[in-house]
């Protein structure tokens, strides 16, 4: 389980590192708002993934952001 899930991390973290590449390479106003679409979409698996994989870990890091705004 624990292998699953941190596999689907990794292929949510290259899909994101995917997604940025291609927005530095000037795509047209169509190819840019499906790319920032999908890049908002990969970022909020990877999130939600990683609050099901490590609950305790990710709520102390949110925690120490809400605390330092």
């Amino acid at each position: 389980m624990l292998d699953e899930s941190l596999a689907r991390i990794r292929a949510h973290r290259n899909n994101i590192h995917r997604y940025r590449r291609l927005l530095k390479l000037n795509p047209s106003d169509v190819e840019r708002q499906f790319i920032e679409r999908r890049l908002t979409e990969e970022q909020a698996a990877l999130e939600s993934l990683w609050a099901e994989t490590f609950p305790l870990a990710f709520s102390l890091r949110n925690g120490a952001d809400m605390s330092a705004s």
